[in-house]
């Protein structure tokens, strides 16, 4: 009995010095995480834009060819080529979302010189060689779209294609048919009315847009225009068309501005969560 209670006793005295120690120490405690207000920057996904270009272009002309009445058929000019020119437009569009666009834009390209040449027989000798010289120009409507592919810092990336018809007019042809042996004898210069007309049209673009301001984009980029051949310029004998072209293409350098009406990127703030109280174990 007396070796119980000592026992006992013994685990009490334990006991009572266990729970002095732990009122000695200082309580571990853990701190709560710190929470900062972030702060997220929102821009708006879409919104309504106008532009404006300017362009310059290096034209091509597949061919051309006119209707030889005697024989009835069509021949083709012996050279055929179209001079440079520039361009200039606007247009109004849709920012759909961060990556896709749609416009429809107008553009008037100036006129680009035409001169050509055919062989045959004239007035003044059975073998000639003729002097062809025209102008074109024309109004291009297309309904574009846009793709941008990659966006880096104020630089956005973008890729595209349109489709529409342009407008094509053609001024009058000068036509003079000179010996090809003595060029210096020739018939005289005749005036063939010239044609007009839409054609159908498509353009590939790529290129890329600067963020100048949140509102204001300045773009830089490269098309490529294609126009479907139509009549080039009246016969002197008919009501018809003595003078067919083929299809008109251009590779053009082209700079401008696009401005929107989305609103400007805003800083929103966001609440912080509440901090939490230190916890004492």
């Amino acid at each position: 009995m007396k070796k119980i209670f000592l026992a006992g006793t013994a685990m009490l005295l334990a006991g009572a010095g266990a729970a002095i120690a732990a009122d000695a120490l200082p309580a571990p405690y853990v701190e709560a995480p710190v929470y900062e207000a972030p702060v997220q920057t929102v821009s708006a996904a879409g919104g309504w834009y106008l532009r404006g270009d300017v362009g310059y272009s290096w034209n091509k002309m597949k061919g051309a060819e006119f209707f030889q009445g005697g024989l009835g058929t069509y021949a083709p000019f012996a050279t055929a080529s179209l001079r440079n020119s520039y361009s200039i437009g606007g247009g109004v569009g849709y920012q759909i979302n961060e990556k896709l666009r749609t416009d429809v834009t107008l553009d008037y390209f100036a006129k680009a010189n035409f001169r050509g040449s055919t062989i045959g027989s004239c007035g003044v000798a059975t073998a000639c060689t003729s002097t062809d010289i025209t102008s074109v120009s024309g109004l291009s409507l297309l309904a574009n779209a846009y793709v941008d592919l990659y966006k880096k810092g104020r630089f956005t990336f973008y890729a595209g294609g349109g489709l529409g018809g342009t407008r094509v007019k053609w001024d009058d042809l000068n036509n003079t048919s000179c010996s090809t042996a003595t060029p210096t004898l020739c018939d005289p210069s005749f005036n063939h009315g010239g044609a007009a007309g839409w054609r159908f049209t498509y353009a590939l673009m790529a290129g890329a847009s600067i963020d100048v301001t949140c509102a204001v984009k300045a773009d830089v980029g490269y098309r490529y225009r294609h126009i479907s051949g139509g009549n080039m310029f009246k016969s002197l004998t008919s009501n018809g068309y003595q003078g067919q072209h083929k299809a008109i293409t251009s590779h053009e350098v082209r700079g401008g501005l696009r401005y929107g009406f989305g609103g400007c990127e805003q800083e929103v703030y966001v609440e912080p969560a509440p901090i939490m109280p230190v916890v004492y174990k």
